[in-house]
């Protein structure tokens, strides 16, 4: 059952991390190119998996239950809980609007090409509403729904990358430039695409606050993504051009970049059991992120605003975990890359500012790391090398999106 459940939080890990970031990698970071995209995935993973064990410490000082809101009102006060109720929705807010997108964009075309005419506006719905379902029961429940659906999205990847490789162009990967290196889309969208740390209160309290169980976690579940990605932008990278038409630069600004993607595929490789392949494991794709987000945000808005998911209440955590989402798609249809943008932004001050800013201040000011169970090490050279470089990203982020 121990390891049952290991496997089940690794898999919530995966599920949360590799989504809508996975899709839109090759294309954020096409003008890097593949080299420069790996040493990019590289240091955000470290970045990012250094600051999801901060954000355990500082989780595992306060009581089980205890989400972003707490910690950052036990650590830093009101004002620091105001800016996290803020940036906090508004990255969850982004990632799921553009999630909703890109499955509703899916959809679309899933159906289309069985003859089943549905709107964008009326395929992101029937997403939402399908997998909404699931997070309305709880974590038990997309759980035992994302592991299914886990494995068959790891199998359709392994096999979609061992029939891309055979037609991957060695020269396509030898393109791409550095000076994008700092580019708020290449930026923005891989750093997103390692955002688990949400996750990391609702695994608490599955595992029970077990230390050792929770840092294999996450560690095996941020090392499985990054080795994914790296595969994933090599096949794609390898074989769709940088440039021209149908091109991986011309899909940045392109509002159906999924679909666009898919189709890329299908006109350049001629393969069937790959279309196939691609259109099954798209569509997986949306569905984990989402499904894992979903339940991070409900459970953020559940400890926000203090209500119980019982009864009635979890009808309003429920309404207000997917209205807001499903209004930007509906008014803005062209939200999948724009929400990953605007999440990169809110995810430099949230996944990397945050924790380090947290630990000092509970660590060497409040002390309430006292008697704690579990401490990062790296002490406050980690903390601060974390510190700036999240201001520096953050100063890009913002000269970027303005």
């Amino acid at each position: 059952m121990h390891n049952n459940k290991l496997l089940g939080g690794i898999l919530l890990v995966v599920g949360t991390t590799i989504g809508a970031g996975m899709l839109a990698l090759p294309v954020a970071t096409a003008q890097l190119g593949f080299w420069g995209s790996t040493c990019l995935l590289i240091a955000c993973w470290a970045i990012m998996t250094a600051c999801a064990f901060l954000f355990l410490e500082v989780n595992l000082w306060l009581p089980p239950e205890s989400n972003l809101i707490s910690m950052v009102g036990a650590t830093l006060g009101k004002g620091g809980q105001l800016i996290a109720w803020l940036i906090y929705l508004l990255l969850l807010y982004s990632i799921l609007s553009a999630y909703i997108a890109g499955g509703g964009d899916l959809f679309h075309y899933l159906l289309g090409t069985y003859g089943i005419p549905l709107s964008n506006s009326l395929a992101a719905m029937l997403f939402t509403l399908l997998f909404g379902a699931v997070v309305y029961y709880g974590i038990r429940s997309v759980d035992y729904v994302n592991r299914g659906l886990m494995f068959g999205k790891m199998g359709a990847y392994l096999l979609l990358v061992l029939f891309i490789l055979p037609f991957v162009n060695m020269e396509h990967l030898n393109g791409g430039a550095l000076r994008y290196f700092t580019s708020s889309t290449s930026l923005n969208v891989t750093v997103v695409a390692f955002t688990c740390l949400m996750i990391i209160p609702s695994l608490r309290t599955y595992f029970d606050g077990d230390v050792k169980v929770l840092r294999q976690t996450i560690l095996i579940g941020t090392l499985i993504p990054l080795f994914c990605y790296i595969a994933w932008d090599l096949v794609i990278m390898g074989v769709v051009p940088l440039q021209g038409s149908g091109g991986l630069a011309s899909m940045v600004e392109s509002p159906n970049s999924n679909s666009d993607l898919l189709v890329s595929l299908t006109t350049l490789l001629q393969q069937n059991r790959i279309s196939l392949l691609a259109k099954f494991f798209t569509s997986i794709c949306m569905a984990t992120s989402f499904l894992s987000v979903s339940l991070c945000l409900s459970d953020f808005l559940s400890d926000g605003l203090n209500v119980p998911k019982t009864g009635i209440n979890r009808w309003l955590v429920t309404g207000l975990t997917f209205l807001p989402p499903v209004l930007v798609v509906l008014f803005y249809p062209d939200a999948f890359i724009g929400g990953l943008k605007y999440a990169g932004l809110s995810c430099f001050i949230l996944m990397i500012l945050l924790p380090p800013l947290m630990v000092w201040r509970g660590r060497y000011v409040l002390n309430l790391a006292q008697g704690a169970s579990y401490q990062v090490p790296g002490g406050k050279f980690l903390l601060t090398f974390l510190l700036l470089f999240a201001l520096l990203m953050i100063w890009f982020g913002v000269k970027d999106t303005l």
